[in-house]
């Protein structure tokens, strides 16, 4: 019997007594009238033993261990921890709400056949709507838009460079990569065909690196280097690469190999961000690209002029070149904190180019021996600002404002005479009369100002307002401005499925280098005068622009996604670019009036180590009326456009890409195609060049004989695996000026180490 159970009995049995000898004095009190207590002796408890804990059979085995804690981060993680916030703030400024997007990461990139060594336009031809041009025409176009496309690294705008066909920007730097389409926020001026976002690697600051060797035909060789490392708060990635072959622009000819049309490339990228305190950074992003062409050579092409002697060419034997030299600079501090988000950056860029004719053969065979100079240097700031007001409302304002100092220079050697009779001769000896030069140039500090202020308004958590309005502009050739007001919506009735919709006014300035004007008057009395001599300035366009799609999860085949999207464009005075003239570069000019209609699907399906995509676009661009630099134009074309809807030279109907990737064990088999309807060409851009399609393939393998976690990866590749030749231009059309045709079969291997 326990203590506490034993001290109760006594105290129940003392009570008892004590009750029962109450009574019994009572009694005799009452009887008696003396009161006699009874002897009471007190015993002491026995001392209780404390309880015994009962035994617990314990069975043999493994003991059981208290888990770890987990070892403390370090510095560099640390480090990455807080970037890694930062980059989600930046994500929250400049959140592309109700705009189209298509994304791919630089594992995707890597997948493709050739890697990222793939040039950063072959690589957008795997994108919903993008359409391949040649490389004078410029490369591709967004939605069948020319030159309207806005580059941005880490959510800052890169400025317009004066670039014919050079790639400032490398495969090798992107960690995202995504093109922004539709009705754009307010966030996005200027250009607005499309948004190439760039979010440089952010896995690339373990102190390792890669390098890297490829080649093949044409005598392809294009080294590559890439190293990136944490020291103290301070994250750093450098990257190189030089290239030369022998296709460096399209071949004039459907021939294997081009007629002089050797190119050297260099580029370099450095990124450094300093962790300044847990809310904020400062970003230095530079990057520099140097790069010397050949312009391939069309053999069998007729000398139409004389010099006093001689009057004979071969077009085969012509040595015309070009450089195209950028460097950008941009240095940003952002900082988050208390529902407060805003990034304010400087940004710089530099850009040159200077195309050198060939000084007798160009004059033999065109009539005009052009020297093009061109230059620009831009200076500006640009700030974002993301606000969350409430837990239903974020408002987003800020501005960007740039200055532009651009020359355009050429010195133009060509012949006395008329474009209608031709070249003057001496009327007493009958030689042709010696060449001339006429010197033009044109040079101009612009500015562009933007502003916005946007409220993104979550009306319920499945669906979003976004409504806001931007402000631009310009004082360059032409001062203008305008408000754009943006709105869209975006619905999620569930799970799986988003809906989108949204209109923008846009405003886009034409690039300062491109809309200079050119003094006709100086060559008045020579072969190359104008057929026609008005010259307007070159307008901004103004457009209206709807969008609405929809991107579907389909759950009945994991891992497969569907997108439908569709858009209107209604623009005045639509911008537009083309090559008037022997000299790769591009002079602008405005239809009045236009219209851009298209329809895009896409379908992505990713599901364990295999990944396939596809894309199919169909599109219209219709413009009329020519309402600036019509000099360029012939009289007869220039009419027909003034009455009549004609096709832009770069619209083309039906566009395709398609690509897979499966790894298996640590070899992955990759393939891509391109397919397009055919650009433009003809009079006023009446025909179309016929259809094509593209199919590339590569193989790549793992070894990992230098450590387990640093492979070197050998890789082979095809391109153009069924050897069609096709055309891409003709020569004929708007803007067009000689023939270029796609890339012939190659063959292509390569080697890398991860360091």
């Amino acid at each position: 019997m326990t203590l506490f159970a034993r001290s109760t009995l006594l105290l129940s049995s003392s009570a008892s007594l004590l009750l029962g000898l109450g009574g019994t004095a009572m009694s005799q009190t009452a009887g008696g009238g003396t009161t006699n207590l009874p002897s009471i002796t007190v015993v002491r408890p026995e001392r209780a033993q404390p309880p015994r804990r009962p035994k617990v059979r314990v069975v043999t085995g493994k003991r059981r261990e208290t888990p770890a804690a987990p070892p403390p981060q370090t510095p560099e993680q640390v480090v990455a921890g807080q970037n890694e916030k930062l980059d989600e703030a930046r994500r929250t400024i400049d959140s592309p709400i109700g705009a189209n997007s298509y994304q791919v990461n630089h594992q995707n990139i890597e997948a493709l056949p050739q890697g990222n060594n793939t040039a950063l336009d072959k690589a957008l031809l795997q994108f919903p709507g993008v359409t391949q041009d040649s490389a004078a025409s410029g490369e591709l176009h967004v939605r069948n838009e020319h030159a309207n496309l806005q580059y941005r690294i880490n959510d800052i705008m890169l400025p317009d460079g004066v670039g014919g066909f050079g790639q400032i920007l490398d495969t090798g730097i992107v960690g995202t990569m995504a093109l922004l389409t539709g009705a754009l926020p307010a966030q996005y001026g200027l250009r607005t065909a499309g948004v190439l976002d760039i979010q440089t690697k952010t896995d690339a600051f373990d102190n390792t690196g890669k390098v890297s060797v490829y080649g093949g035909s044409h005598q392809t060789i294009t080294p590559f280097a890439e190293y990136g490392g944490t020291v103290g708060q301070t994250q750093y990635y450098v990257s190189g690469r030089y290239l030369y072959n022998n296709l460096g622009i399209e071949n004039p000819t459907p021939a294997n190999e081009a007629i002089h049309d050797r190119t050297q490339q260099e580029k370099g990228f450095l990124y450094l961000s300093t962790v300044l305190d847990p809310q904020s950074r400062l970003t230095w992003i530079s990057g520099t690209s140097n790069s010397l062409y050949q312009i391939p050579n069309n053999p069998g092409q007729p000398t139409s002029f004389a010099t006093p002697t001689q009057s004979t060419f071969d077009s085969a034997l012509l040595n015309e070149r070009q450089q195209e030299i950028n460097h950008f600079n941009v240095v940003a501090y952002q900082h988050s904190a208390e529902g407060i988000d805003y990034q304010i950056s400087y940004f710089n860029r530099y850009s040159q180019l200077h195309f050198w004719p060939d000084p007798i053969g160009d004059l033999l065979i065109n009539g005009v021996s052009s020297s093009v100079y061109r230059q620009s240097y831009v200076n500006g700031i640009q700030e974002d600002t993301a606000w969350r007001v409430a837990d239903a409302h974020t408002l987003r304002f800020g501005f960007t404002t740039s200055a532009e100092r651009s020359l355009v220079t050429s010195i133009n050697t060509t012949f006395p005479g008329d474009p209608v009779n031709g070249q003057a001769f001496d009327p007493t000896t009958g030689v042709p009369l010696p060449p001339v030069t006429i010197f033009d140039s044109s040079s101009k500090l612009g500015w562009l100002f933007g502003s916005y202020v946007q409220d993104e308004w979550k009306i319920t958590n499945n669906l979003t307002l976004n409504a806001g309005v931007r402000f631009d502009q310009m004082w360059q050739y032409v001062d203008a401005n305008q408000f754009s007001p943006r709105i869209s919506l975006t619905w999620v009735p569930q799970e799986g499925t988003t809906v989108h919709a949204g209109y923008a006014r846009t405003f886009t300035p034409p690039q300062q280098v491109i809309a200079a004007p050119t003094n006709i008057a100086l060559t008045q009395g020579t072969v190359i005068a104008p057929e026609v001599t008005q010259n307007d300035p070159v307008l901004p366009e103004r457009a209206h622009v709807f969008d609405a799609g929809v991107v579907q999860k389909v759950w009945p085949v994991p891992g497969l996604e569907v997108g439908l999207d569709g858009y209107l464009k209604l623009a005045r005075d639509m911008l537009d670019d083309g090559q008037f003239g022997q000299a790769y570069v591009l002079d602008g000019f405005n239809y009045a009036k236009a219209n851009n209609l298209g329809l895009e699907f896409k379908a992505l399906y990713a599901m364990g180590n295999l990944r396939m995509y596809g894309n199919v676009a169909w599109a219209r661009q219709l413009g009329t009326n020519v309402v600036s630099n019509q000099f360029l134009f012939g009289a007869d074309e220039l009419a027909y456009i003034a009455t009549h809807y004609i096709y832009t030279d770069h619209s083309q109907v039906l566009t395709a890409s398609a690509g897979a990737s499966y790894l298996w064990k640590d070899t992955r088999f990759s393939a891509s195609m391109i397919y397009g309807s055919g650009l433009r060409s003809g009079f006023a851009n009446t025909d179309h060049l016929p259809s094509y399609t593209q199919v590339n393939m590569g193989v790549s393998h793992d070894f990992f004989i230098v450590a387990p976690n640093k492979p070197t990866t050998l890789r082979f590749d095809v391109v153009n695996v069924f050897d069609k030749i096709y055309e891409i231009r003709d020569g004929s059309g708007i803007g067009v000026f000689a023939p270029q045709f796609g890339p012939r079969r190659g063959y292509f291997v390569g080697i890398s180490q991860k360091i």
